[in-house]
């Protein structure tokens, strides 16, 4: 089975939350949070097309400058999708230095900044490099989701942490794998190819759309279908979410954002011993974040966004959030 993405932690789990999803094909990437990316080569960085910030908390938003420094002097563009205020505060951010050295003739790095609520975008607005990052207004066409790709959607729910705070799911639309055998009995050779028939058995080709293996041989997607060299199955599906607190509300969103992702990234920072210090920072215990994924039905969970005062605990945080994952249950209010 071939993944579309590969998802990976940038750090360390008593650190900033940045959760990077690597495209396996297309040279691309996209961020869930925009905290410390020191940990991120400036070839990955450059391989970002759009970050979706759950909110702007200091470690959540800080690695923006590391952004805005490995992308200044490129023809890049990069989407940052968040909740109400992404856009002011990527304007502040901007204005906090000084551009005399940018004009018409500068590498024309855009940045493109949505706020996003429930009923669709707020507020877009782009900042150009050659404009010397004055903010001009810009419209986003996604209204049902924060991102619909062709090959994709990213989804987003709105969930209480004191604040707006936005968790996400990646959805591939349509799994796509390649069976080799099967090739092999079409007498058929791997290649760049098979990439693009791929892509359009996932946007639901018509079956005469033809690719050329080799030089003077065709093949149809009807026949790579019909043959399972190509086998379709539900796309991959991949929730985040921290920062939120152990409410009612809260856990009916997030496990209905969540819906039986192959993988949950989500935070459980506390031990229960400290369940009303956890609940006064609006933030999940281990135990707590365990039957969430539980309830929501995630193949796999995984711990995020741990509290710095258990450095040295982190076992006694895992096997909390390790049994409420496998059968524990808390009650939200």
């Amino acid at each position: 089975m071939t993944l579309l993405v590969q998802p990976r932690l940038v750090n360390e789990p008593f650190s900033d939350p940045v959760l990077l999803l690597d495209f396996r094909f297309g040279g691309k990437a996209v961020l869930f949070d925009l905290g410390d990316l020191s940990a991120l080569s400036p070839r990955e960085i450059l391989r970002v097309s759009h970050i979706f910030v759950s909110h702007m908390h200091m470690d959540h938003f800080s690695g923006f400058d590391r952004l805005l420094g490995v992308s200044l002097y490129r023809e890049k563009q990069v989407h940052i999708i968040g909740p109400p205020g992404l856009a002011d505060a990527v304007q502040a951010k901007l204005r906090a230095y000084t551009w005399n050295l940018l004009n018409e003739r500068s590498q024309d790095f855009t940045i493109f900044a949505s706020d996003w609520t429930e009923e669709g975008f707020a507020t877009a607005a782009v900042f150009r490099a050659r404009r010397a990052f004055v903010r001009e207004n810009w419209q986003n066409a996604d209204t049902q989701f924060p991102l619909d790709d062709p090959e994709f959607t990213i989804e987003a729910v709105t969930l209480d942490h004191g604040i707006p705070c936005l968790a996400f799911a990646f959805q591939e639309k349509l799994r796509v794998d390649v069976h080799r055998s099967r090739l092999d009995e079409l007498d058929l050779t791997v290649g760049p190819w098979l990439t693009n028939a791929k892509r359009a058995a996932r946007r639901g080709a018509d079956a005469a759309t033809e690719f050329t293996p080799d030089v003077g041989r065709k093949v149809t997607l009807g026949e790579l279908l019909r043959a399972k060299a190509l086998v379709c199955a539900p796309g991959q599906r991949i929730a985040y979410a921290t920062d939120l607190a152990f409410c009612s509300d809260n856990v009916t969103r997030l496990s209905n954002l969540v819906r039986g992702a192959d993988e949950l990234f989500i935070e459980g920072g506390f031990l229960e011993a400290d369940r009303d210090l956890a609940a006064s920072k609006k933030h999940l215990t281990a135990a707590q974040a365990g039957a969430i994924a539980r309830q929501a039905g995630a193949i796999s969970a995984h711990q995020i966004h741990l509290s710095p005062r258990y450095l040295g605990r982190e076992d006694e945080l895992r096997a909390e959030f390790e049994a409420g994952f496998l059968g524990g249950s808390v009650t939200a209010r």
